[in-house]
């Protein structure tokens, strides 16, 4: 499939991170296009609310035109009940990974990886308000707006977008 501007697919996941007693849940939806973070969720539990959450913020701020196609694991947290009726009634496309298969969400998973090695593992969160107060910051003010990515041109997501958005295509 060939991406040609922002809207036209997202990608979901789900991440855990560690505080002092117990873990908090992050889940996030990136556009491909931009691999910009359009709506995320913390929680301190791994529900259909978390995901259900981040999907509205995302909505909200994009207002995708119907068609686009939402991407996701196959969690229980994405396929209950409320999260594809949700998903429907904006007319999204639903894809899931293959089952067992990580590589087919490798968009959602490197932002993971970038978020725990540039955030979570050099502050050391200890508190659940540890990590309310700083992911938000990162993922708004950091990783969307500051940090460049070679696949974009050495763009932020926000600069690609702005410079780029009908101009460039990519294939998934």
């Amino acid at each position: 499939m060939t991406v040609t501007a922002p809207d036209q697919v997202w990608a979901s996941d789900i991440t855990y991170i560690r505080i002092a007693n117990g873990f908090v849940y992050l889940a996030v939806i990136i556009d491909l296009y931009s691999r910009k973070i359009v709506g995320w969720q913390i929680s301190k539990k791994i529900d259909g609310d978390l995901v259900f959450d981040a999907l509205e913020m995302a909505i909200k701020r994009r207002s995708p035109r119907r068609g686009i196609i939402h991407h996701s694991d196959r969690g229980v947290q994405y396929l209950c009940d409320k999260y594809i009726e949700k998903l429907k009634l904006h007319g999204f496309h639903i894809s899931c990974s293959a089952k067992g298969n990580p590589y087919d969400n490798a968009w959602t998973e490197s932002f993971m990886k970038t978020l725990k090695d540039n955030e979570v593992y050099m502050w050391h969160y200890e508190t659940f308000l540890d990590v309310i107060e700083r992911v938000p910051y990162f993922i708004e003010e950091i990783y969307n707006k500051k940090r460049v990515h070679s696949s974009l041109g050495y763009l932020t997501p926000e600069e690609f977008e702005k410079q780029t958005a009908g101009q460039m295509t990519f294939t998934l």
